[in-house]
């Protein structure tokens, strides 16, 4: 379980971007962030992935209060989340095996459990055919299809993504929401904040919306509006 209890965090001059935040997300869910750009999104993430620290409150993830968390444990608590970019950041120059072995490698996973896993996971992703290519030899879909295979292969509880639909098609959006959707359905917690109206209104998640910081609706189902 994850929970914001009362979180706010004030940067330089005064500005709040999230102010006395509290909400809870149970194992498993799959909740949608939403909200214009300078709602405090990019902030909660950041929290969560301990880049900042609150100015008040604390966070609770399943059942640590990672506000405490030593700087050297960092690396350690990080291991239990996977993030997916917007901007997919793959590393240029490694093919995608590489890219991915490369994120296995620095948790010291073996080389043989490496050979194992990578290839379960480029086949979730529908990418079997494409480890020996360079990111620039793929798609703007495929290099976050491998940035998702990425997230995942080392088993993590919570996967957060940040706007992961944002520069990709109709259709390529909809592949990359199918890929998130089972990996959700086998029991990983999906937190996703994203800018996607239709997406949010075709899955009908949990949708938690920030306005100026503040939390202004937080529903199990709905879309990206609050219709009346």
């Amino acid at each position: 379980m994850i929970e914001f209890n009362n979180v706010t965090k004030v940067y330089k001059k005064g500005f709040a971007a999230v102010k006395d935040i509290n909400f809870t997300i149970n194992p498993g869910e799959f909740i949608f962030i939403v909200g214009k750009s300078g709602a405090g999104k990019s902030t909660l993430i950041k929290l969560l992935l301990k880049e900042i620290h609150p100015s008040e409150g604390f966070i609770n993830y399943y059942g640590e209060d990672i506000t405490k968390i030593r700087k050297r444990n960092i690396a350690q608590y990080r291991r239990n989340i996977g993030f997916i970019f917007q901007d997919y950041r793959l590393l240029p120059k490694l093919t995608v095996y590489e890219n991915i072995a490369f994120a296995m490698e620095m948790i010291c996973c073996s080389s043989k459990y490496i050979r194992r896993e990578i290839p379960i996971v480029l086949n979730m992703v529908g990418l079997s055919d494409k480890a020996k290519s360079y990111p620039d030899e793929l798609s703007g879909g495929e290099q976050q299809r491998v940035a998702i295979a990425r997230a995942i292969v080392n088993k993590p509880e919570t996967i957060i993504a940040d706007e992961p639909t944002g520069n990709l098609d109709n259709e390529t959006s909809k592949e990359i929401m199918r890929i998130l959707t089972e990996i959700n359905k086998r029991g990983t917690t999906i937190i996703m904040a994203t800018h996607d109206k239709e997406i949010v209104n075709q899955y009908q998640k949990r949708v938690i919306e920030l306005k100026r910081g503040s939390i202004i609706r937080d529903v199990k189902v709905g879309g990206y509006f609050n219709e009346p």
